[in-house]
């Protein structure tokens, strides 16, 4: 089943320091947002604060409220992530400000459209002053991704424009997109604290998908792992969650030690952390410097920070208001997926630069300035859903369902289905449930392994003619396949006809060993000295027989092996055992010593052929004798 979260929206605060967001959300929900007491004392917001309200329709709404000073912009950036829409606060009586412009630089990089400018503090001037804001405001806005954004004069302090502000929240929240809950679930964690009685409490605003209670989780990068305990949204218990929602998690047997802020709280073995990706990346356009290739940024995505090195992929450096391919390594793993969208900020002096779209979460690293990653980077940024599937199959090599998840996103296994159909991707196993570990690969790629695995096994038969087939490990060893890969492929070539697997070793489906030709006069020599000797026939060291050769004629049935030494022919070899049969039917039993009278031979050839009949279970040791097995 997929669920949807259409009625309930996350909307972050947006604006410079004292122009009373914290005083408007409080405003607005009841709730204030500034829970440190530093931040009461000092009448300053520091660190991320929440709240909620319901407007008017039914629609719950999520508020993040981020600090707008300067200094705490990083904290900013851990809330701005996943949200719906942005509530832009410009305070009246100044006008737009440092910080009002590096948000709003924020917000159009993450490409937030949707929002409300609320222009705050009306009660503090007059009417003529308000319409100059106004136009300023909305001239300063032509740029931005909030040009069309309404824009609602209020006053928290007497509550003038508050019910428009709700109306104009209600409005613009009617053109978001709802969350499809059809990917991988993640939850991006802005804070982690410990509740007494509980343990540790995770809070996020959720991706992709629905968590529930009692599903095993992992924290990433750490790879730490637990279980969800309980849920909460808008402090009511919940059973289970979509994506789109503020979310608590509360996190079974982990210390509150083990998670941090930017860590990504995920379903266990579903995505993986990366150190490099892909992206689009753009400056903006009054980043006061060129970005060279190679040069160190600080980089936020989600809740996470971390320091990226860029590699300019098409170009030496990028100007400002420009946009190009890069390449970014990173310090810390983090969690990403195609689509992504991260921050760039030089470290110093401390300012955002611009940003970018994830379009890998796992690439190979690529030389610059080729036309084969020119074209690689084109059609991941163009690239349909199904292009991409098999842009990470061409990366990953045969992948079942949940790996490929991990490297194309929470949407791959949804196309492979469709791709299977058309012939595109190859199911190496004839299996392709939903909850299966069948490889998929490219046709390609299926043409390529199994052409190689095919070949290595005709050479092998090239050059050792007499031999049943190649060893297993030998063939494994050879193509340099993991187990389970080559596991399957063998399986899937043998179901197709090409391959016969048998015990230990691999043949072509149409190989039979062939005893004409050059071997036919050695191999009649020694059928003729073996059946010669009758019941007492010459060791293999006394024929002079090559090993291969002895071992083909057991293979074609000419001859049989008791134990290294003793070789019958097939017509002695049953008429001996026909006539111990024979003996056991009429007389109960027989031995060693009868056995040997019986035929003419010595104790080593009445021995050998019967533990070879006990070894077949034909017959069965009592003491001394064997019956009937």
């Amino acid at each position: 089943m997929i669920l949807r979260s259409v009625d309930l929206f996350v909307v972050g605060t947006a604006g410079h320091v004292d122009h009373g967001k914290s005083t408007l959300v409080k405003a607005l929900t009841g709730i204030d947002p500034d829970r440190l007491a530093e931040e009461k004392a000092r009448e300053m917001t520091i660190e991320l604060g929440f709240a909620w309200l319901t407007l008017p329709s039914g629609k719950e709404v999520s508020v993040v409220d981020v600090p707008g000073h300067e200094r705490f912009i990083k904290n900013m950036l851990a809330g701005v992530g996943g949200i719906d829409a942005a509530l832009l606060v410009i305070a009246a009586d100044e006008g737009a400000m440092p910080q009002t412009e590096e948000h709003l630089a924020i917000l159009d990089l993450l490409n937030v459209s949707l929002g409300v400018i609320a222009l705050t503090k009306s009660d503090t001037v007059d009417d003529e002053w308000l319409e100059l804001m106004r136009e300023e405001t909305r001239e300063r806005l032509q740029s931005s991704s909030l040009r069309s954004a309404p824009m609602i004069t209020v006053s928290a302090r007497t509550g003038e424009g508050l019910p428009e502000l709700l109306e104009a929240l209600e409005s613009v929240l009617a053109g978001a997109e709802d969350h499809p809950a059809a990917g991988v679930p993640r939850l991006p964690v802005d804070r982690a604290f410990s509740v007494q009685g509980f343990g540790t409490v995770v809070t996020g605003t959720l991706l992709d998908g629905p968590l529930r209670i009692g599903q095993e989780v992992e924290i990433l990068p750490a790879g730490v792992r637990s279980r969800v305990r309980g849920l909460q949204t808008h402090k009511q218990n919940v059973e289970h969650a979509g994506p789109g929602r503020r979310l608590a998690v509360n996190l079974a047997a982990l210390p509150v030690q083990a998670v941090r802020r930017g860590d990504v709280l995920l379903p266990v073995r579903t995505l993986r952390a990366t150190r490099r990706f892909d992206a689009m990346i753009r400056l903006t356009a009054d980043a006061a410097h060129t970005l060279e290739h190679g040069q160190r940024l600080d980089l936020f995505v989600g809740a996470a920070e971390t320091v990226a090195t860029l590699s300019l992929l098409d170009r030496d450096a990028l100007s400002p208001g420009d946009s190009c391919y890069a390449q970014a390594r990173v310090t810390d793993g983090l969690v990403l997926i195609r689509g992504d969208r991260f921050i760039l900020r030089q470290p110093s002096p401390s300012i955002t630069i611009g940003g970018g779209l994830v379009l890998d979460a796992h690439p190979k690293r690529h030389r610059r300035k080729t036309q084969e990653t020119l074209d690689t980077m084109t059609a991941l940024e163009r690239g349909t859903p199904e292009d991409l599937v098999l842009a990470a199959l061409a990366r990953s090599g045969p992948a079942d369902r949940a790996a490929l998840r991990k490297v194309a996103g929470g949407t791959a296994s949804d196309m492979l289905d469709g791709l299977v159909e058309t012939g595109a991707v190859v199911t190496v196993l004839l299996d392709s449930t939903p909850n299966s570990s069948t490889l998929f690969c490219t046709r390609a790629q299926w043409e390529s392994l199994s052409g190689r695995i095919v070949q290595a096994v005709s050479d092998y038969h090239a050059a050792y003619p007499l031999r049943p087939g190649m060893p297993r490990e030998e063939l494994k060893s050879r193509l340099r396949l993991i187990s389970r890969e080559f596991t399957q492929l063998v399986q899937g070539l043998g179901e197709r006809g090409r391959i016969i697997e048998h015990g230990s070793m691999i043949r072509r489906a149409d190989f039979s060993i062939n005893l004409d030709g050059p071997f036919k006069a050695e191999a009649d020599r020694i059928i003729f000295a073996v059946a010669a000797g009758r019941f007492t026939p010459p060791a293999p060291i006394e024929l002079g027989a090559a090993p291969d050769l002895l071992a083909a004629l057991v293979e074609t049935g000419r001859l049989r092996k008791l134990n290294d030494s003793v070789y019958y022919t097939s017509e002695t070899y049953g008429e001996m055992v026909s006539e111990i049969l024979r003996t056991i039917d009429s007389e109960g039993s027989i031995t060693v010593a009868h056995a040997r009278d019986r035929f003419g031979m010595s104790r080593k050839y009445a021995l050998a052929i019967l533990e070879h009949l006990d070894t077949i279970r034909a017959t069965r040791r009592e003491g001394d004798e064997r019956v009937r097995g």
